[in-house]
């Protein structure tokens, strides 16, 4: 499969496909979004909300959730901000979120049925890191979105006056319903 992406990629240069996404690095809309990976929004997220290529920062990762206040996804919205001149902040979760529910224990065990050896998951709690809480997903969509938006306007290095709102996406319209 990726060889087919690779050869596409080819014809995509060759016929200079990219001329029409030429653009900065500067959000024109100075906006951040954070939003699930799922492939159903990779195209329905900025259709839905009318967004073109250089209108926005956009930072993906599982659930559209921060775990942790020193994250890559709060590190990239602090680039965004001191950096690239981002004044809002829209998290965008979404219905039927396949970390909704997720279980650390369940994909503990999908790693070692996959060859990670107890012990190298020894190792990683051994170091510090807590893989039950890492890997847990969450029970309530409206509930996660709202707490990463209080992580994101209470964190310490984040500036006064940065706008941040949350939202979750039905993944069939890609309808927004604003969450308090």
């Amino acid at each position: 499969m990726i060889d087919e992406i690779l050869e596409f990629n080819r014809s995509f240069v060759a016929e200079r496909g990219y001329e029409r996404f030429a653009t900065d690095k500067y959000p024109d809309k100075k906006i951040a979004i954070v939003s699930c990976m799922d492939t159903r929004l990779v195209e329905l997220l900025p259709a839905a909300l009318g967004l073109r290529n250089g209108d926005v920062k956009i930072i993906k990762n599982a659930g559209a959730t921060i775990t942790n206040p020193f994250d890559s996804t709060m590190r990239s919205l602090l680039i965004a901000v001191y950096e690239l001149g981002v004044e809002e902040i829209m998290v965008v979760g979404h219905t039927g979120c396949g970390v909704q529910g997720m279980d650390a224990e369940h994909m503990l065990q999908l790693m070692r049925e996959r060859g990670i050896s107890d012990e190298h998951i020894s190792l990683m709690e051994h170091c510090g890191i807590d893989l039950r809480n890492w890997l847990h997903g969450f029970d309530d969509t409206d509930a996660a979105v709202a707490e990463t938006v209080d992580l994101i306007k209470h964190h310490p290095l984040m500036p006064e006056g940065i706008g941040v709102a949350g939202y979750v996406m039905d993944t069939y319209t890609g309808g927004l319903r604003p969450i308090d």
